[in-house]
């Protein structure tokens, strides 16, 4: 008879590599390959930073934060994700997702979301200790 821990949580999701991540470390610009990759979290990752980084009002960056987490949602569940459990920072294509995560939880405490920095901050380090403390200080 084999052991089960039933302590254990799920298993680590692991994405599988987002072909926008070329592109963008190919110089390409977040809106071109958002517009050739709409699916991708991390094209909406890399905007929702060019926004913040330009200094776009914080309504903005949270939009595209927004696209890139619910991106994320539908490409996690895909592959084998339950709505809960590691997602690794560790390995490179989970990173689209934990920063459209990290931004969403940014810009909703800069726009006085409180609830929703308070739920995304949370789910970020339920997901990733190490994304969070890299993302969020």
């Amino acid at each position: 008879m084999s052991h089960v821990d039933l302590m254990a949580g799920p298993p680590p999701t692991h994405l599988p590599a987002d072909p926008a991540d070329a592109e963008l470390a190919g110089g390409e610009t977040p809106a071109a390959v958002v517009r050739r990759h709409p699916e991708s979290p991390a094209a909406w990752a890399a905007l929702a930073q060019q926004a913040h980084e330009a200094g776009a009002d914080d309504v903005t960056v949270y939009a595209y934060a927004r696209v890139g987490y619910h991106r994320s949602l539908d490409n996690l569940r895909r592959n084998g994700w339950k709505g809960h459990g590691p997602v690794p920072w560790e390995h490179e294509p989970n990173r689209g997702f934990l920063r459209s995560l990290a931004l969403l939880a940014l810009a909703a405490r800069a726009i006085g979301e409180d609830a929703e920095w308070e739920r995304c901050s949370s789910f970020l380090r339920d997901s990733s200790a190490s994304a969070a403390v890299q993302l969020l200080s």
